[in-house]
């Protein structure tokens, strides 16, 4: 991963855990587990997930929206609930193999999921784990600000585009699932862990916690979690995964870092500070017109932390001790503004809106923007390009120039009244590497989408014919990419080219 990773790896799995969660007495009524972030050692406390919590909660789930409570205590939940916390081996701590964590119990559901399977694989005699632990829940809490978020940008008349539940939209979750997991998200819990019966060394926190805002936008990620939870812990405990910090709006952060069922709760570090947590993982998996969207929605830590010290101060009488053990912040005091700009494609990135439907440009020039044909597929369309660096502006255009239908290449070119001022315009590159992919594909047969394996058009495709229309207005070089040579359709359809027929003999 780089040398730069290496002490936010060893902070990433030194800090990672797996939370399970069961009725006593009850063994058959299943299992549910997620990730989770350890605290502190010694004493232990630990910060997952609170999906999981959803079945036990006295007043039903519906308490967590009900009212505008950052906070439940402990006893929200029944007392039937029984709570382990397992991790791996510690550099503080001898390995201790565990057995497995619940015997006759091969499938945990991950806060709501299932792995498809009637027995669980062989364990492989490796990596050492310790064994699970009995822990009990001190708090719920959630971050007021991230629900805010939440609900004004995927709520509304847009939210039954939304899914965000742990499986995909055609997979059998019941309606009472889906909305408890709805309802739980943004919500988190504190843990206090019983000591094990070997001693550890050193106390206090395990990890450092990025103020709100110190990492910015573009900079690189590492996400620590345990996809499926708790379901063979020998090969899933503490997956990583980079990404990068793709958006923020106030502690609702995006990141493209690959996150599967089970992760949430799992903790996201920073390079830079090396190994502070920066958040963790809210939704490992959302989806919009029931096509996969390859972004983890996460809650920023400082925030949760915050919350976390004022619960604690108003349910604990010893709340001085515990809120001593929580991390600390490092890096640059919250409320200062970055900075650094971002990255020159950064601030050339713009939203198009044509109509109902939106999408993503670059702004070639002061007035001029490059998007798909699909996100403004008519000439003299009226055009809506937003921009946010280096302020918030919406500026009003109409399409000069878009590809015919037949055309391989996707592309249309808007016309802006006014200039987008403080804009740095990208250089065009001269060369370009092959095998750089930015769009999805899709099977026309079938319909599915399949996320990761992409297309994208090379800037030496259209550099001379945005050059000759910025210079004089002339739309002919742009034309000609309707008339694209047959070996640039037949890559595009993703078909072979035809061998050369063989000549006859004769």
């Amino acid at each position: 991963m780089g040398r730069q990773w290496g002490p936010s790896m060893r902070a990433a799995e030194q800090a990672g855990c797996v939370v399970s969660a069961s009725r006593a007495g009850h063994p058959k009524a299943g299992w549910w587990s997620c990730s989770g972030v350890i605290l502190s050692r010694s004493p232990g406390l630990v910060l997952c997930h609170g999906g999981i919590f959803t079945p036990f909660l006295r007043a039903g789930s519906g308490v967590l929206t009900a009212t505008s409570a950052a906070f439940l205590p402990g006893d929200s939940c029944g007392d039937d609930l029984c709570l382990h916390v397992q991790w791996g081996p510690t550099a503080e701590s001898p390995a201790v193999r565990a057995e497995p964590s619940h015997p006759g119990l091969s499938m945990p559901r991950c806060a709501g999921l299932e792995p498809r399977a009637s027995t669980a694989p062989s364990r492989p005699r490796g990596r050492p784990l310790q064994p699970p632990r009995p822990a009990k829940l001190l708090l719920l809490l959630s971050c007021p600000a991230f629900r805010a978020h939440f609900t004004r940008l995927f709520g509304g008349e847009a939210a039954e585009h939304w899914h965000f539940v742990n499986a995909a939209p055609d997979d059998e979750v019941s309606e009472e699932e889906e909305e408890d997991q709805l309802r739980a998200l943004g919500w988190f819990a504190l843990l206090r862990v019983e000591p094990g019966p070997e001693a550890e060394e050193g106390c206090g926190p395990a990890v450092a916690v990025a103020p709100l805002g110190s990492v910015p936008k573009g900079a690189p990620l590492l996400a620590c979690g345990s996809p499926f939870g708790a379901f063979c812990p020998d090969i899933f405990l503490n997956t990583l995964s980079r990404g990068v910090l793709s958006n923020a709006a106030g502690p609702l952060l995006l990141t493209d870092a690959r996150c599967l069922p089970g992760t949430e709760g799992g903790g996201v570090f920073a390079a830079r500070p090396a190994g502070a947590l920066v958040a963790l993982v809210a939704a490992p998996l959302c989806w919009k017109a029931r096509e996969w969207v390859g972004l983890t929605l996460l809650c920023a830590a400082a925030p949760l932390l915050h919350a976390a010290r004022a619960a604690l101060a108003s349910l604990t009488p010893d709340s001085a001790a515990l809120t001593a053990l929580l991390p600390p912040e490092v890096g640059a005091p919250r409320g200062v503004p970055l900075q650094d700009p971002g990255p020159p494609w950064a601030a050339a990135a713009v939203l198009v809106e044509c109509g109902t439907v939106w999408g993503s440009g670059v702004a070639v020039a002061p007035r001029l923007v490059v998007t798909c044909r699909h996100v403004a597929p008519r000439e003299l369309a009226k055009v809506q390009i937003h921009s946010t660096m280096p302020k918030n502006v919406a500026i009003w255009g109409h399409v000069v120039f878009a590809t015919q239908e037949t055309s391989p290449y996707d592309i249309a070119v808007v016309r802006l009244e006014e200039d987008l001022d403080g804009v740095p315009t990208p250089v065009p590159a001269e060369h370009f590497h092959e095998g750089m992919v930015t769009s999805n594909t899709r099977d026309n047969n079938t319909g599915a989408t399949y996320p990761h394996l992409n297309f994208s058009i090379p800037i030496t495709v259209l550099q001379p014919a945005l050059r000759r229309y910025s210079q004089t207005g002339d739309l002919g070089g742009l034309r000609e990419l309707d008339h694209a040579a047959e070996p640039v359709r037949v890559v595009w359809r993703l078909q072979q080219p035809l061998p050369q027929a063989p000549r006859s003999k004769l």
